[in-house]
């Protein structure tokens, strides 16, 4: 069995804060697309990781993130054949 993997559609990035954005297909062929809002770290070993915690100084900077991760999605959506504007919004 091989497994695959799902690479992300987009990565924004402002230092260790980053917006990923995920596109997936549905049954019918459109896509649907989520972010992920994440800040990386090293650990005591070196080993990188992503967490989901912020600091209230990382919140606006996250919202930057948040607001061109919008952008992207709704240019991705744009070259979509019968693309709703709202389509992204209920998952």
């Amino acid at each position: 069995m091989t497994k695959s993997t799902n690479q992300p559609h987009a990565t924004l990035r402002d230092g260790a804060l980053k917006a990923t954005i995920w596109a997936n297909s549905n049954d019918e062929g459109r896509t649907r697309f989520s972010i992920t809002l994440t800040r990386s770290y090293t650990d005591a070993e070196g080993k990188w990781h992503d967490t989901n915690y912020l600091s209230r100084n990382e919140l606006l900077r996250i919202a930057r993130l948040a607001q061109k991760a919008y952008d992207a999605v709704g240019e991705a959506y744009a070259g979509e054949p019968a693309a709703d504007a709202d389509q992204g919004d209920s998952q």
